[in-house]
């Protein structure tokens, strides 16, 4: 008789601004060289703990990067459609790439059909193993330099049950590619998951405490990836302006919001039954992209037309153009097990015990994913943000306005916003907002 094991994977993201950290170490502006700690239970990668490749840029590392945010963009709106089929009522928001980044850990020890349906959910069919993990490497390397007045950082752990032994070539690729910390623990002692929420609660400096509520005699492995991100407007709302505004819920009532203001030029255009603005961060690397329905149209009808490709094609038609932007002020968090959203994209192999091959990371075919569990804390104020949109209303688009044509933004509605990268087109983080708290 074969004992099945499970393994979990943990995406702890989010966006943060001033003071507040969420999804991940705060530690520095750039990606810290991570050591990886290893114990004769877990069979040790290489024999050196020289500083993580990513933090150098492969050659032809841009085309390579360009194509993996393609990808993790692609397979961050599949999900995004799938949590707000689930969740639609409610306020969304979480990092598509750091569920890519977690479960291209987890690629990395995955074989036969397993592999094969991992890379149609994740868009990665055209790219090879090796290819992944460069491109991972120098996506990362880009995302924590791109801007030196946004602090992103990237940090990602495997946490090996005691006694179970994992293949040396997968742990060294996850250390080597990723920066992953290696740590074996003695799951049985009760401090173990402390230890595990420890890491989490300094990485995110104490804004989630905690990621692991128990580990039950099954669990052997745990991979967590954590993204923080931390910027200034590049143009501050002043605080003054800020004033107490209703905000129209889906439910047709009405709640008072603080509701911030400014007025400039910004990066918009005016869509089929939408607007869009895009308000940078820092010297503009970053930006922040709100999606506002019309009044005679909803943020539903909105998503309807939200895909990569449509994205794609709106990120093309942003014009500078003078405006006058007011968006509410708030803090939101918001948890899911993405499990049966990873399933319903064509993962059903990878949870299915006594089918799954994840033969890659050791010899016995007895592992599969128990668990994908994803956590994410965004707050926007006057002086930053973190956020997360998508925004598409399929076709008919009409042409953005001129220069001369003064717009007005008033985000007093359910609307969507997402944090994208402008070097290689990542979306860090996206969501949808219905009730600003």
């Amino acid at each position: 008789m074969r004992t099945i094991i499970y393994l979990t994977v943990f995406s702890i993201c989010g966006l943060a601004t001033l003071n507040l950290a969420t999804c991940a170490s705060a530690d520095s502006t750039n990606r810290s060289n991570q050591t990886a700690h290893t114990s004769p239970s877990v069979a040790p990668a290489a024999a050196s703990e020289t500083a993580p490749e990513a933090t150098v840029q492969p050659a032809g590392a841009n085309k390579m990067e360009t194509r993996l945010a393609a990808a993790d963009n692609e397979f961050g709106f599949d999900l995004f459609s799938q949590i707000q089929a689930k969740d639609k009522d409610k306020n969304i928001f979480f990092s598509p790439l750091s569920v890519a980044f977690a479960l291209a850990m987890t690629y990395n020890g995955a074989a036969g059909e397993t592999q094969q349906a991992m890379a149609r959910a994740l868009k990665l069919e055209r790219m090879s193993l090796a290819e992944i993990n460069r491109a991972s490497a120098a996506l990362t390397n880009t995302l924590v330099s791109s801007d030196p007045k946004v602090e992103m950082v990237i940090a990602n752990s495997l946490w090996a049950r005691q006694g179970v032994q994992f293949k040396p070539d997968f742990l060294a690729r996850n250390r080597e590619f990723f920066g992953a910390e290696i740590t074996s623990l003695n799951f049985g002692n009760p401090q173990a998951k402390n230890t595990i929420n420890n890491w989490v609660s300094k990485k995110t400096k104490g804004k989630i405490p905690v990621i692991i509520d128990q580990i039950d005699a099954q669990k052997v492995l745990f991979l967590i990836n954590a993204i923080y991100f931390k910027g200034q407007w590049q143009k501050r709302f002043d605080k003054t302006l800020t004033s107490n505004e209703p905000f129209h819920l889906l439910s047709g009532a009405q709640k008072q919001v603080s509701m911030m203001s400014q007025s400039g030029n910004y990066r918009y255009f005016r869509g089929d039954k939408f607007q869009a603005v895009s308000l940078p961060y820092g010297n503009g690397g970053t930006s922040l992209y709100l999606f506002l329905p019309d009044q005679d149209s909803s943020l539903k009808n909105l998503l309807n037309g939200l895909n990569h490709q449509t994205w794609e094609q709106w990120m093309g038609r942003f014009r500078d153009t003078p405006g006058d932007v007011k968006i509410p002020r708030f803090k939101l968090d918001y948890e899911i097990n993405l499990n049966e959203t990873l399933k319903a994209l064509g993962m059903e192999v990878a949870f299915a015990a006594g089918k799954a091959d994840f033969s890659g990371m050791r010899a016995q075919r007895d592992l599969f994913i128990s668990e994908v569990k994803h956590k994410a804390i965004v707050e926007l104020n006057e002086e930053g943000t973190t956020a997360a949109a998508a925004t598409s209303v399929g076709i008919g688009l009409t042409s953005a306005p001129s220069e001369q044509q003064r717009f007005t933004f008033v985000a007093d509605r359910p609307f969507l916003m997402a944090i994208r990268n402008q070097q290689t087109g990542a979306i860090l983080f996206i969501g949808a907002v219905v009730d600003p708290k």
